[in-house]
């Protein structure tokens, strides 16, 4: 407990009061490995918040979407998840580069809930886990450090609609988001993504390109 708790949340604890509900949280809700309901969780979930720590020390964190069991559940204490196409930043993952601890927070917003986990994640292209995985380039595994759930009090009651159309499905090919047809970027675009963003439709400019983007199209 005394690596969990810094002295800044010791502070804040006793000035609420709260250092032995903390402390009784702790030693009832942590684990380092995953339950049964914690696997069940996961490999329900179709997204989850990644959070990593850029070389500037500051926390970033980013949305990973995918099909329900697109994070494999690897034994008890390692998961694994398939690092899709973006925007070629690869900012998450530069980050896993240099600076391997991360969080993950999955949250089921139909039946409100929450789950936190704490790990050391490494990347690799060539791992095996790739070839079973539609549409990745890379593969991020995770050894779980710590694991825990928290109070969903304050999470909102949402409805899933449909799955995104540009999860990637083995044997059918995504459509090309239209943020690759922005002017500006056609001479940036890996030599891959030249043709086929081409052929997907006429180039729009960046105005046009934000106008739809905050229209939701």
């Amino acid at each position: 407990m005394a690596e969990f708790y810094s002295d800044a949340h010791r502070s804040l604890q006793d000035r609420f009061d709260t250092r032995r509900l903390a402390d009784a949280l702790h030693d009832n809700v942590m684990r380092s490995e995953l339950a049964k309901m914690d696997k069940r969780f996961i490999t329900a979930s179709d997204f989850f918040f990644l959070s990593t720590v850029d070389h500037n020390g500051f926390p970033t964190v980013s949305y990973k979407g995918g099909h329900p069991g697109f994070v494999s559940i690897l034994d008890d204490k390692t998961i694994a998840f398939p690092v899709y196409d973006g925007n070629g930043m690869f900012y998450s993952m530069g980050n896993i580069e240099n600076m391997p601890k991360v969080g993950m927070l999955f949250i089921d917003f139909e039946r409100p809930r929450r789950l936190r986990l704490h790990g050391r994640a490494v990347l690799s292209a060539d791992d095996p886990l790739k070839a079973d995985c539609a549409g990745a380039l890379m593969i991020v595994r995770i050894e779980l450090e710590s694991i825990f759930t928290n109070c969903p009090r304050y999470i909102h009651k949402y409805r899933r609609v449909e799955s995104s159309e540009f999860v990637p499905v083995e044997g059918k090919e995504p459509p090309v988001p239209e943020w690759k047809r922005v002017d500006y970027l056609q001479e940036n675009l890996p030599a891959r993504d030249r043709e086929i963003a081409r052929q997907s439709g006429e180039v729009v400019t960046e105005s046009e390109y934000r106008k739809n983007f905050w229209k939701g199209l």
